[in-house]
């Protein structure tokens, strides 16, 4: 005789069914899944990210919607307790087993178990899930507060986002669709409560003046009623069982791990990351934890400028360099961990070392946080607020109150995040809408209810975490315009973007640490091609528009372009400039910040990735292409550099050196005036030595020098192998007269599937950027030649070719791209 094993879960991830509560239209749909994606595959909905395709498909954000499947469940199943595990339904929703209502949601960050013991029955068990109009539900919560809170309608043409607690970027951005996507993100699993169940486990550390690490593990366990509940606590290689009693309701175990001599995690660039694991395991669940020992201290103190941001690791101040994270795709069913992996490898690739996870987004899934952890990228935490005004009526604050302490005690072991925010740009949202203006004393006392109540929250989920109230701000408390303080906290600087003032203007300011600025540039081409045809292809067409979700952004694009150089001649040519005046825009922004270390001590640009193809401040294609400026972040972010760097009054030329490892470098330094037709001769040489951790300047030069027909160009070697080189103009790009260039490009077909290609010029080539006609990453890019120079590269496509196929390649330079040239 055959005995049955113990089923203890049944997963129910997998293929549900989808219709609209009407019955007007139905599809099969994956869960994990989004209804959108399960729409598109069944083609009622076309692809929002092609054309104007959006408009069509915000209907489907004003439906109700239900999501259904049968499950089996075997006779002896009902002599237990079972719960369904839901990790996150997007948003208000109703549960229901067998016609009963178990569960109603109204929180996308939050996880419900809600028992249905009651509701099963043997044999087949049906489970629906009813997702509410989330355009209907904001509406009615907007109706019942006593007072109206207002949201941005530059960045959410959908209204009333700031009601619900989902992802704001649904209701739109000024990057991203507005569509309002909607599902469920995680598995819903059918589990049995067979004691107890883990309902939580925690780390915290505690590091010794020996070198030695305490670390406390606690974990939190849910019974129906008393009983002995075997546990085992392990860290690597040692494993502890305690035999506990448990209470009805839950009970809190701690173990104390010793461990003598542990190996540091670092940030990427500053030491290794050994990781971890902690695992606390019962009959019927495991549950783990990645743990990396390190300590983190957040420096705010006192100085002659205001008071300091800056992070301490391990005893040792790291500058934080990177970028800001927003989701990897606007709809959920698109997003990989293959694709997540790429992009957060794009990061350390362009030598970054912290990501800010927006506001606006998600808490991301515990595989995002683990490879950050094994990439050493330091993770500053947003929690999801941005850019609106939200409710503090008791009932949302209690919401907030269990979202925080789910997403804290579910995330706060990574050793990647470093820091705790409590929303984006919250306080300057207070003086962005006419109520607020009129009657800022009640909005100001709401939000600070709502600051007030997630930094409790986070304080008792994680004792010790670090704790940031806002977004920018100057300081706790601190009401005032961070935006343009530079003497203490974090700042977002926007001048040069929102207020149209040039690069230079980014060396007016001096922050303590930015944590927001950017410039907007176009997509790449092969990203363009998959939403526009060739009729689209002009800057100003009704697609090219849609794909522009900044109020004005084409416009500053092009002027800003037409200060700096001529008119593009033809639309590749108009994209690979805004490429290009993109980059030296950060570029100008993050040289001169660093040569300001100590004082600064962090540059995270906005933005990373981007979420659909659209014209945006991302360095990252949608997909993980590098536009020009993640080439060129290669460089100004590299640990050792050397930048040049005009004064104010434009009359000096600073040569900066900055040293971002523990070692004093010696920096050797070698300059040539050229002409416009490509010609050199031997200018400066310097040498000096950078300590370690500082910013110190290597030479200065008189800019009258430099005669106006002629560019200094520079490189630098440093002792501990590192290199780079640069060109300092001294009028705007468009006063040269640049002779043809002559760009000739070659390649040969490497045995490891890549290709080799040569990039040669006749004459001086400025800011060479070599394209593919197929999806690939290039060994290096946007580069000068001088004349009869050479740059060797290798390209790797991102998908292995068809045998035989060749790509094609071309290079575009200044010259090339521009009105009137010979190509």
């Amino acid at each position: 005789m055959t005995t049955r094993p113990d089923i203890t879960s049944i997963d129910l991830s997998g293929s549900w069914q989808l219709s609209t509560l009407e019955g007007a239209h139905a599809a099969p749909m994956a869960v994990p899944g989004d209804v959108h994606s399960a729409l598109i595959a069944a083609g009622i909905v076309a692809d929002p990210y092609v054309g104007r395709n959006e408009l069509d498909a915000r209907w489907v954000a004003e439906a109700d919607w239900a999501i259904e499947r049968t499950f089996l469940v075997q006779p002896e199943m009902l002599e237990a307790c079972w719960y369904l595990d839901i990790g996150s339904i997007d948003t208000v929703a109703s549960v229901y087993v067998n016609g009963v209502l178990v569960q109603d949601t109204d929180n996308c960050f939050r996880r419900y178990r809600p028992d249905v013991t009651e509701a099963l029955k043997a044999g087949e068990n049906h489970v629906r899930v009813v997702i509410h109009s989330a355009v209907a539900a904001g509406a009615a919560r907007q109706a019942e507060l006593p007072f109206f809170v207002p949201w941005h309608e530059g960045n959410s043409p959908i209204a009333n986002g700031n009601m619900l607690r989902k992802p704001q970027c649904h209701f739109g951005w000024d990057w991203n669709l507005a569509i309002a996507p909607l599902g469920i993100y995680e598995p819903i699993v059918l589990r049995k409560l067979e004691i107890a169940r883990i309902e939580h486990v925690t780390t915290r550390q505690f590091h010794h003046a020996d070198g030695s690490v305490d670390l406390y593990v606690t974990a939190t366990f849910l019974a129906e009623e008393p009983g002995i509940l075997p546990v085992h606590f392990s860290l690597d290689g040692e494993r502890v069982r305690l035999d506990i009693g448990v209470n009805a309701g839950e009970t809190v175990l701690t173990h104390l791990f010793h461990v003598d001599e542990p190996d540091l995690w670092w940030p990427a660039g500053s030491g290794g990351q050994p990781l971890s694991r902690v695992v606390v395991e019962t009959p019927t669940e495991t549950a783990s934890r990645t743990v990396g020992f390190r300590q983190v201290e957040h420096l705010t103190d006192r100085d002659e400028a205001g008071s300091r941001f800056a992070f301490r690791i391990n005893g040792r101040e790291i500058f934080c360099r990177g970028a800001n994270w927003i989701p990897a795709d606007a709809l959920f069913s698109r997003v990989t961990r293959e694709g997540v992996r790429d992009l957060l490898q794009s990061a350390v690739d362009a030598n970054m070392n912290m990501i800010r996870v927006w506001g606006g987004g998600f808490y991301e899934p515990d595989w995002f946080y683990d490879l950050c952890d094994e990439m050493g990228l330091m993770v500053w935490q947003d929690f999801m607020f941005a850019c609106n005004l939200y409710p503090s009526t008791p009932e949302f604050l209690d919401n907030v109150t269990a979202e925080v302490d789910y997403q804290v005690r579910r995330l706060s072991s990574h050793p990647s995040i470093v820091l705790w925010c409590g929303d984006n740009e919250l306080v300057g949202a207070l003086g962005w809408f006419d109520v607020s203006r009129k009657d800022r004393d009640r909005y100001l006392v709401s939000y600070d209810r709502l600051n007030r109540t997630i930094e409790l929250a986070l304080k008792k989920a994680a004792p010790g975490a670090i704790w940031w109230p806002s977004s920018p701000a100057s300081g706790p408390l601190d009401f005032g315009d961070a935006w343009h303080a530079d003497g203490s906290g974090d700042m977002h600087y926007w001048s040069v973007w929102h207020e149209n003032k040039p690069f230079e203007d980014y060396r007016s300011v001096r922050p303590r640490f930015c944590s927001e600025f950017g410039f907007q540039s176009y997509t790449s081409m092969p990203a363009i091609r998959r939403f526009a045809d060739e009729k689209d292809m002009n800057i100003a067409s009704p697609v090219m528009e849609w794909h522009q979700k900044n109020a004005g952004g084409n416009e500053r694009i092009a002027a800003t372009m037409f200060r700096s150089f001529r008119f593009p001649k033809d639309f590749p040519s108009f994209v690979y400039l805004s490429q290009i005046q993109q980059g030296l825009a950060i570029r100008t922004a993050v040289e001169y910040w660093r040569s300001l270390k100590p004082h600064c001590m962090g540059t995270l640009y906005w933005q990373l990735n981007d979420t659909w193809p659209v014209a945006s401040w991302s360095s990252l294609d949608h997909g993980g292409g590098w536009k020009a400026m993640h080439y060129m972040a290669r460089r100004f972010f590299q640990p050792v550099a050397v930048a040049a760097i005009p004064s104010k009054d434009g009359r000096r030329i600073d040569f900066s050196m900055v040293n971002d490892t523990a070692k004093a470098v010696e920096v050797s330094f070698s300059s040539r005036l050229v002409s416009l037709s490509g010609e050199a001769r031997a200018f400066r040489t310097a040498s000096g030595t950078c300590g370690p951790d500082l910013a110190e300047t290597l030479l200065s030069i008189d800019a009258s020098e430099v005669p106006q027909d002629a560019l200094l160009f520079w490189s630098f070697q440093a002792s501990n192998g590192m290199s780079g080189s640069g060109h300092h103009a001294p009028v705007p790009y468009k006063a040269l007269d640049l002779a043809p260039s002559g760009l000739a490009v070659t390649s040969a077909p490497r045995a490891d599937g890549g290709f080799d290609v040569t990039v040669s010029a006749r004459a001086l080539a400025l800011h060479v950027m070599v394209e593919a006609n197929v999806a690939g990453r290039w060994s290096d890019n946007v580069f000068d030649l001088l004349a009869g120079e050479e740059r060797r590269l290798v390209f790797t496509p991102a998908q292995p070719l068809v045998a035989g196929e060749l790509p094609a390649f071309h290079a575009l330079d200044l010259h090339s791209c521009q009105s009137g040239s010979d190509g």
